[in-house]
């Protein structure tokens, strides 16, 4: 029994991962003045049991570190890849002009300080890696080292460096998250909804009862009233003569119809314009007046459904329903005839019910058949995701190539998975329980390797005069930090919930991540991740390497 704890074995190896995991999760349960450092304490957990001797497999250590990585950051990206794009087109550009300073001002605090303090630049290169949480440029820069062949120089010097300043990295910017949030005196409610007012603004639903009172629309049919219009509406049903139908493409209107309209927010008032004014009548209002007319919502969970567009499968011209609305990821969306389905979602019909019966049968609407992860996506993405991180990247004037490395692949294939994977008919859906799974464990198994790996020479660098090491990592962490912060908020008037994304994402930090969706409740914060993370990892290994390679 005792080899258990002292021996270098599988069998060690997965008891003390257990063990660190099981107490830093415990630890996380306890807040000082509402304040948790979440899944961090598995960190520290396995620096402390690391330093009293308590050591892994290095196989194993390796392993562990490198496959949560890869979780974590492959289930953020199949989380965030459906609207990764559209993210980036409205704000991505501002974020990741915002990231890349962030990584410009971290080189040149470590530069300053490197001439101020006449300290090594390569000790210094991994005292950066680890201001900035970035495992891949340590890596990186270890392998330049390496490879240059420069004699008294070892690479371990940047592993304990990085070691002794990966701790206040991740405190250093969870402080300053807290900071930011008592001194801009952030109302997180006020936050959310400001977002969620921001996405309503685009295509979500918004439902509208209006009176046929425009005399240009008299005597017209529904195919010529939209056909200058494409898609921007859907006519649910009519109220002519006392009788309630859904309109079909031949349906004429007259003055005083009542309508049911689902348009977007932002197309309200050209609905009015069309139509005429809204009118005080309410869903329960047409259920009342007919009750054979009856909205129903259908899931999604027939596979052969993901990529198809909504007209191809002819609601009202097959089976006499009309959608009216899309629901995913508890967004409502407009049933727009063009837009893309995807295993999960669920579509709002109104129709008889054995109309919507036989639709029914299409679309598959079983959701028990949601809770069975696709899992061959999962994996086959995580192996793609390997070979893409590790390809070489040439760059003109450096003699080296970079790489994304095991985070940055991954990280970018899960983005393009969970965006194309629908329109190459590839089912990428998972539950959000499912996702959480695999995210919790990820960052779980990498924290606790970051731990155990660093707690070997944590207290030795320290003590040996490395203690400076954590003044330099503070200066790193602290200044580009708060004037990212500061800028992001006085000058471009980020929502505190997208500063949080960039940070995190900004110092390539799941651990920062994972603290802020912890702590303030929301995925938001993700998807502004994603949007800079690619980005910024190529850029802290590539300025990692770089760093060695000008000091050779």
């Amino acid at each position: 029994m005792g080899a258990l704890f002292t021996g270098n074995g599988i069998a060690h190896s997965i008891l003390l991962f257990a063990v660190v995991i099981a107490l830093g999760l415990y630890l996380a349960k306890f807040k000082v003045k509402g304040v948790s450092i979440g899944s961090t304490w598995i960190l520290f957990v396995g620096i402390i049991l690391s330093h009293f001797g308590l050591r892994s497999n290095p196989i194993v250590l390796s392993f562990m570190k490198d496959f949560g990585l890869i979780l974590f950051v492959f289930s953020i990206g199949l989380q965030v890849g459906p609207g990764f794009f559209s993210a980036f087109k409205k704000d991505g550009v501002k974020l990741n002009l915002l990231s890349t300073a962030l990584v410009l001002l971290a080189v040149i605090v470590t530069v300053a300080i490197h001439f101020i303090t006449k300290e090594s630049i390569f000790t210094m290169t991994g005292v950066m890696s680890g201001a900035v949480t970035n495992t891949p440029g340590l890596g990186a820069a270890q392998q330049t080292l390496s490879d240059s062949g420069v004699a008294g120089v070892s690479p371990t010097t940047l592993a304990s460096a990085y070691a002794v300043a990966y701790p206040i990295g991740v405190l250093g910017v969870i402080f300053l998250l807290i900071l930011s949030k008592s001194l801009f005196k952030i109302d997180l409610d006020h936050e959310r909804e400001a977002l969620d007012k921001e996405q309503d603004t685009g295509d979500t639903a918004r439902r509208m009862h209006c009176q046929v009172s425009n005399p240009a629309i008299y005597g017209k049919t529904l195919k010529e009233i939209v056909a200058d219009m494409g898609d921007r509406f859907v006519v649910s049903r009519i109220l002519h003569d006392g009788k309630i139908t859904t309109p079909g493409p031949q349906t004429v209107f007259h003055e005083g119809d009542k309508l049911l309209i689902v348009t977007d927010h932002k197309d309200v008032d050209t609905v009015r314009i069309i139509f005429g004014e809204e009118v005080p009548l309410h869903q329960e209002d047409w259920n009342r007046m007919d009750s054979h007319m009856v909205p129903r919502k259908l899931t999604i969970t027939n596979t052969s459904l993901t990529g198809k567009h909504l007209y191809q499968l002819g609601f009202r011209k097959k089976y006499n329903v009309t959608v009216t609305r899309v629901i995913r990821s508890g967004i409502e969306l407009v049933a727009r005839p063009g837009l893309i389905l995807q295993m999960g979602d669920s579509i709002i019909v109104v129709g008889t019910e054995e109309d919507i019966e036989a639709a029914s049968k299409v679309v598959g609407n079983k959701p028990e058949r949601l809770s069975h992860p696709n899992l061959v996506p999962i994996f086959f993405g995580i192996a793609l995701g390997v070979i893409f991180g590790s390809l070489p990247i040439a760059i003109p004037g450096i003699p080296q190539p970079v790489k994304l490395g095991l985070a940055g692949g991954p990280l970018i294939i899960a983005i393009l998975l969970g965006y194309f994977g629908p329109r190459l008919k590839i089912t990428t859906y998972t539950t959000t329980s499912a996702n959480m799974m695999l995210r919790e464990i990820g960052i779980s198994f990498f924290m606790a390797a970051v731990g155990l790996d660093a707690g070997k020479t944590f207290v030795s660098s320290i003590t040996a005069g490395g203690y400076w090491w954590i003044l330099y990592g503070a200066l790193i962490t602290l200044i580009p930090i708060a004037t990212i912060i500061l800028l992001s908020r006085l000058v471009f008037k980020l929502n505190f919930y997208e500063i949080c994304g960039l940070v995190s994402g900004g110092t390539t930090d799941p651990a920062v991540l994972s603290f802020a969706q912890n702590l303030y409740g929301t995925d938001y914060a993700s998807i502004n991740y994603a949007t800079v993370y690619p980005l910024t990892m190529f850029l802290r290994v590539l300025v990692a390497q770089l760093m060695i390679l000008l000091a050779l």
